[in-house]
């Protein structure tokens, strides 16, 4: 089995280094120093306490791995429509497009039945480009629940976790997803087969939607948020208005929200993913996390007051980001022209 990691970063290299080190045979898709770093060193993932280290193709390039049997997608979730053509060359008539992206996938409404059975949603794949580039009939869903980030260039740290909820979209047990859950067990990964992946992509997104930009615009870590009244009132408002349109749409949640906030201040002072990226200068993932639940509701018909307040607030808490880092940067790029004239 051929299986490419698009977008080898933290969490995509400690998958793909499992399983390499259990005998796959996995390519990287990566760029920049760690790029660098692992075609020249392996992938060293720190794990249970020693390092692992793993030698696996590596490369900026898809034209150089040819058709894979399984591409996991683990970028950015914002990132995905733009490489849609670079990916082209790794897909071949049986390849299976592994979408493990924060939020709702671009997939969502392949074989989900009802009257919005095959809808594409703007926020997440504008002009449906993934929907007619990567195909929905090749689509499996994951989960991802680990943490891990990377320590330097090739150096990848687990930091806790190991399950990869895995699913066909119409929540069959098919012979792909079989044989994908069966090599994910191999490499120490757990990989449950769900019959509805979404009820799972819903329960993450459910805390991701909330915790992510209050902690982007509080900077307070996932305990605070969890534990003051006004941020935990907050989240359980979004959580809410997200749940009534969730379970119009067929998903189930198998947790209340007072215990599912409960889980998240659990893990501890932990900065979130939008956070890391605000801090970073990177963008951050509004669109897959918020936007799409607003554009769901409206199609719909059905209101999200918090929701809309808090989106409009984290959209310009990064419209400021970036002019920010534009005013830097500009003044630095015109002192190079002018040293290099």
């Amino acid at each position: 089995m051929k299986i490419c990691i698009y977008g080898a970063g933290a969490i995509g290299g400690y998958m793909g280094a499992q399983l390499a080190l259990a005998g796959a045979d996995v390519s990287f898709i990566a760029r920049g120093p760690h790029l660098a770093a692992m075609q020249a060193n392996g992938v060293r993932l720190h794990i249970d306490g020693q390092e692992r280290v793993a030698k696996v193709r590596c490369t900026s390039d898809p034209r150089e791995l040819g058709p894979q049997d399984y591409v996991f997608i683990t970028l950015k979730a914002h990132q995905v429509p733009g490489v849609v053509d670079l990916m082209q060359p790794l897909i071949g008539p049986q390849t299976a497009i592994v979408t493990g992206v924060n939020g709702i996938p671009y997939w969502y409404f392949y074989k989900h039945g009802g009257e919005f059975a095959g809808s594409t949603l703007e926020s997440v794949d504008p002009g449906a480009k993934q929907w007619k580039g990567l195909g929905p009939e090749r689509a499996l869903g994951c989960v991802l629940y680990p943490a891990a980030e990377i320590d330097a260039p090739g150096v990848i740290r687990h930091v806790y976790g190991k399950k990869f909820p895995i699913g066909e979209p119409d929540g069959s047990r098919s012979e792909r997803v079989t044989k994908l859950a069966e090599l994910m067990v191999a490499a120490d990964l757990d990989a449950p087969v769900r019959d509805n992946i979404r009820d799972e992509i819903w329960l993450k997104l459910w805390g991701n939607l909330c915790f992510n930009p209050i902690s982007a615009l509080t900077h307070a870590t996932l305990d605070v948020i969890t534990s003051d009244a006004s941020t935990r009132a907050l989240s359980k408002q979004m959580m809410l208005e997200a749940k009534d349109i969730a379970e119009r749409f067929g998903v189930h949640f198998r947790v209340d929200v007072e215990r599912r906030i409960d889980g998240a201040g659990a893990v501890g002072a932990h900065k979130t993913s939008m956070l890391q990226d605000l801090e970073a200068g990177r963008a951050m993932e509004i669109d897959p996390l918020l936007t799409v639940v607003q554009e769901m509701g409206r199609m719909l018909k059905q209101p999200t007051p918090m929701i809309d307040a808090v989106l409009g607030l984290i959209k310009q808490r990064d419209r400021m980001a970036q002019g920010a880092l534009a005013s830097v940067s500009a003044p630095a790029a015109q002192a190079q022209v002018a040293r290099a004239a």
